[in-house]
């Protein structure tokens, strides 16, 4: 079984500012998503405000076996994207698209990782409906984290409240380790059974990132090599954080001022 790098006191600290200012970053974009702006405008202020504060996008040029390098900055993932979408400057926002901002930045050797959706304009009730139901689904898979729980139990969670709110979860695609490097050990699936897969341990620093679509489960890759969408064309949302599982539960580390708020239904567990 490969290695979980539980992380020390000294990591934990670098993490949690990469990962509160990959966080801020995606406040700083929030008003900039309208119709008519293109989603490589969108990725260039997003890359801008990155380097003003003194970091990196790591996204850009990531090539792991089997890929070309990313081109961009970030991952702007639109309607049917369901993850991986590549900015476009000719790629303009019309009235009521949905699209998933995922942002990855290396600050000081560490690395912080984190998604919302945006709506340009207003969105119709069934994006709407379907990004307050992925976002739900996210904090459920938080709200498991603590020593002693199992991976399987944050995909259980996921899985039957996404299924039971008449969506599927994407299967392909899942949180992972994160902080010394990119990804890193574990996969933290987003469907599965209570009690399997490896233990949560204090020290663990993972994303939760459910993709969650509007129809079927299956998906098609583009030939960019990159650019991942749902196979019935149905729409898809995502939303992820980075957590650190802390001795009696857990810390979100990515936040900002304007993150949105848990649903009323989460306790606060840090």
């Amino acid at each position: 079984m490969a290695k979980i790098y539980i992380k020390n006191a000294e990591q934990i600290e670098g993490i949690r500012k990469a990962s509160k200012l990959a966080a801020e970053v995606l406040d700083y974009v929030a008003p900039f998503v309208k119709p008519g702006v293109s989603t490589g405008e969108l990725d260039k202020l997003c890359h801008e405000f990155i380097t003003d504060h003194g970091a990196v996008p790591a996204p850009l040029n990531y090539c792991p076996p089997g890929y070309t390098p990313y081109p961009k900055a970030t991952c702007i993932s639109l309607n049917d994207v369901v993850c991986h979408g590549i900015p476009n400057f000719n790629k303009l926002l019309k009235k009521g698209d949905t699209l998933n901002i995922d942002i990855t930045v290396i600050k000081d050797g560490y690395y912080g990782d984190t998604s919302r959706m945006y709506f340009a304009g207003e969105p119709s009730i069934m994006a709407k409906r379907l990004s307050k139901i992925t976002y739900e689904c996210m904090w459920l898979g938080i709200n498991e984290v603590k020593p002693g729980a199992h991976f399987g139990d944050i995909g259980y969670v996921i899985q039957q409240y996404a299924e039971d709110a008449g969506y599927s979860v994407v299967r392909e695609f899942c949180g992972h380790g994160v902080g010394i490097e990119f990804h890193e050990e574990p996969q933290v699936l987003h469907y599965g059974r209570r009690n399997t897969m490896d233990e949560l341990k204090p020290g663990m620093i993972f994303t939760i990132e459910p993709m969650i679509n509007a129809g079927g489960k299956a998906i098609r890759s583009m030939p960019d090599g990159w650019t991942i969408r749902t196979k019935d064309r149905s729409l898809s949302a995502q939303w992820e954080h980075t957590i650190l599982v802390t001795d009696t539960g857990y810390e979100v580390l990515t936040v900002s001022p304007d993150m949105p708020s848990p649903p009323h239904f989460i306790r606060n567990n840090h």
